[in-house]
């Protein structure tokens, strides 16, 4: 999983299957995968109501901050059903962080009064209307150069010149093809 974004939303955009992996979003276990990752949820939380149920929220979910943000990166108004949708679900309240002790007695996060569905959609879907609406980070918003990809990503980098959403993925690829493109050349000129 990837979690490189700069934003939890765009982290959930990244669950879609780029270079045509598999759907990052599979099943339960896999949301399981993403909510700890993306901090949403402290490693070792029960889930016991975590469901298909849920895995298709969170898609849903995904499919209208994806079209929300593409509408942001190409300068168009939203989606209004998309939007709607969204603003539902960030009205929602997010699951509340209490501070408890482990079994050795130390101080660990854990999600007060249970883990629902809604509360972490809301979660999400409130960063999104974060981002969408603050201007500067939508000035930020990048969609990576990689060959096939189309990840979204917060361009936080010294002078803004990122241009993947990932220099060990899309980056390591372009320098590679790169790489193979002058490898080619130089053969072909040799051979002349």
């Amino acid at each position: 999983m990837w979690f490189d974004s700069g934003r939890v939303c765009l982290d959930l955009l990244a669950t879609s299957a780029p270079h045509g992996d598999a759907e990052g979003i599979g099943d339960t276990d896999e949301l399981r995968l993403w909510l700890v990752g993306a901090g949403l949820v402290p490693d070792r939380t029960p889930l016991a109501r975590l469901g298909p149920d849920w895995v298709a929220a969170f898609r849903r979910l995904r499919a209208d901050v994806d079209t929300l943000v593409r509408a942001a990166l190409a300068g168009a108004g939203p989606e209004e059903g998309a939007l709607a949708r969204v603003n539902a679900a960030a009205a929602g309240p997010p699951p509340g962080l209490c501070a408890v002790r482990d079994r050795e007695g130390h101080l660990v996060r854990e999600l007060c009064g249970g883990v629902e569905c809604a509360g972490l959609l809301a979660a999400v879907a409130r960063d999104a209307v974060e981002l969408l609406t603050d201007p500067g980070d939508l000035a930020l918003l990048r969609t990576c150069e990689g060959d096939g990809c189309a990840r979204v990503y917060l361009d936080t980098s010294r002078g803004h010149r990122r241009r993947w959403c990932s220099s060990e993925l899309c980056g390591n690829r372009e320098r590679v093809a790169r790489h193979r493109r002058r490898v080619r050349t130089a053969v072909g000129a040799g051979e002349g």
